[in-house]
This record gives structure tokens, C-alpha cells and sequence, in this order.
């Protein structure tokens, strides 16, 4: 792992943004992301966002006889849209420079995706956050991310979840379940570690972008990772 990041892209989950709730966004848990990704910030770190849109809708999940894949893929990509606005609004609150890209075309919205455009706005040191993952139906956000993170010519990706790395077993389910300090690419693959989905790991192996999985839990959650503190696991 490089010993400093000039540029990372952070993943977000949807459904990390729930907190106690069972739907939508719980308003501390979103100033709490914001709060980290302005220390980050602060620290000279050029950022890119993608999140989920879980807490709102999964077309994956939601697909069935009578709504199709396609039709919900794009119902879960405008539920990432919906999170892009609240996290921009409260990034701006605290005086974060933020706008949004999306891969759908929204222009009463956002702008829509281009490679010049994320360029020029992180160049301005902008926080550009990416939302309708790639506009298209079947990719997950997780590949989405590992897209925009190469695109964006990113030092590395860092997914925030609900666990602090990659473990052996769910630890949820198995208390004995060990974490991984670092693992492999081909070693998520080949024993289907459930981190992200398999295409999003295999361009980022092919790119040899670096994976960096923690736990998004405080307002330093973020920083700390970022100066090498706390626990986490390193895909490399």
C-alpha cells in the first residue's frame, strides 16, 4: 500500500446510512459521513464518493414476474441519486465544495457523468460524488465504484461497511470467524469472500488498484484508515 493517497474514491452503503431506521436516512449517521469526508478533506485528501442506494430500494432484490431486472436496476440507480442529494446538501452545509455526477440522465438534478467533467471538478478540489452507478442495468454499485475509482485515477477505493475488514465467515453469524490483515485479489475470488461482487475484483486486480475495506462508525473513521489507525483489510 502507498504510504500516502493524493486521490482515493470512498464507497458508501445505503443501508449503512439507515442507523436505527428501517427505511431512509438517518440524519446523524449522514453528518457523520459528511464529517469524515470534510476531515479527509481538510487533510489535503481529493475525494471521490459513490453510494448505494439500499436504504431506499435494491433492484436486485426487488426483481420479480412482474418488474424485471432492467426496470428495477434503474429504480435502485435513482435511490443512489436520492442519497447524492442529501450528502451533497450536508457536505455543503459545513462548507465542503460537492457536486454531483450521475450515469443517468437527470438534469434537473445533476449533471451527467463525463470523464472531463469529474477531472475538471476534482482538479478544483471539488468532492465529486457519482451516483446512477454506470447508467446501466446488471452492474452493481460495488463495480460502479471500482469503474469510477479507475476513471478517476484513484490511488486506491475504500469501502466503508458494517464490519471493520474482510473475515473468513460472516462474523455476524460466527464468533470465531478470523479477519484478514490483507488478502489477495485472487484469494477473495477464489474463496468467494462475500466483499464485493467478483467483476468489481477482478478490475481491480487487473488495474492493481488497491481495496481497502473498515467500519464506518465515527466521524473518524475515515482518517484513521487513512493514517493507517484502527482495523481494516487491505485487498492488494
Amino acid at each position: 500500500m502507498k504510504k500516502n493517497f493524493k486521490r482515493i474514491l470512498l464507497k458508501l452503503s445505503g443501508e449503512g446510512l439507515l442507523g436505527n431506521k428501517s427505511f431512509g436516512i438517518d440524519e446523524t449517521v449522514l453528518d457523520t459521513v459528511a464529517e469524515s469526508i470534510k476531515q479527509a478533506q481538510s487533510a489535503g485528501i481529493e475525494l471521490c464518493v459513490v453510494i448505494g442506494g439500499g436504504n431506499f430500494y435494491r433492484g436486485v432484490s426487488n426483481t420479480n414476474a412482474a418488474v424485471q431486472r432492467p426496470v428495477a436496476d434503474q429504480a435502485g440507480m435513482l435511490a443512489t441519486v436520492i442519497n447524492a442529494l442529501f450528502l451533497k446538501s450536508t457536505l455543503n452545509s459545513k462548507g465542503v465544495k460537492a457536486e454531483i455526477l450521475t450515469g443517468l440522465s437527470v438534469p434537473q438534478v445533476a449533471e451527467t457523468y463525463s470523464y472531463r467533467a469529474a477531472q475538471d471538478l476534482l482538479q478544483k478540489g471539488v468532492t465529486v460524488i457519482f451516483s446512477g452507478g454506470t447508467g446501466n442495468p446488471y452492474f452493481t454499485t460495488d463495480t460502479g465504484a471500482t469503474l469510477r475509482a479507475l476513471e478517476s485515477e484513484c490511488d486506491a477505493l475504500l469501502k466503508a461497511t458494517q464490519v471493520d475488514g474482510v473475515y473468513d465467515s460472516d462474523p455476524k453469524k460466527n464468533p470465531n470467524a478470523k479477519r484478514y490483515t490483507t488478502v489477495s485479489y485472487d484469494e477473495v475470488i477464489a474463496k468467494e469472500l462475500k466483499v464485493m461482487d467478483m467483476t468489481a475484483i477482478s478490475m481491480a486486480r487487473e488495474n492493481k488498484l488497491p481495496i481497502i475495506i473498515f467500519k464506518q462508525e465515527n466521524k473518524n473513521s475515515l482518517i484513521d484508515v487513512l493514517k493507517r489507525k484502527g482495523n481494516y483489510t487491505l485487498i492488494a
